[in-house]
């Protein structure tokens, strides 16, 4: 699953992505349309052969995706501009961004 985020602009709005890619599971990358953070997880209300187990009652998140293209159609990050996996990735990053990162 994917979530939009805002551009992040400032070393606070990094500082958060930063907290937020480490935690396991959750990366960041930036496409052509914009900046998410990626969750690598399952929905506990799958079914077998991926059936949603509460389609008609679904949060409207859900029924907003369109499932127009999948990552096992191509790998997603072949198309991604910037693509975090963790922190230390991210951070780098950071300290090429701001010139003044530790301070």
């Amino acid at each position: 699953m994917t979530e939009a985020l805002g551009t992040p602009r400032s070393k606070v709005d990094f500082e958060h992505l930063l907290w937020q890619v480490s935690h396991q599971g959750v990366e960041a990358y930036k496409d052509e349309s914009g900046w998410y953070l990626m969750f690598h997880g399952r929905c506990e209300h799958l079914q077998a052969g991926g059936i949603c187990g509460i389609y008609t009652s679904r949060p409207q998140i859900c029924r907003d995706y369109e499932n127009d293209w999948c990552e096992f159609d191509e790998p997603a990050h072949k198309h991604f501009e910037l693509y975090f996996r963790n922190y230390s990735e991210l951070l780098a990053y950071c300290k090429k961004r701001f010139k003044r990162w530790g301070m």
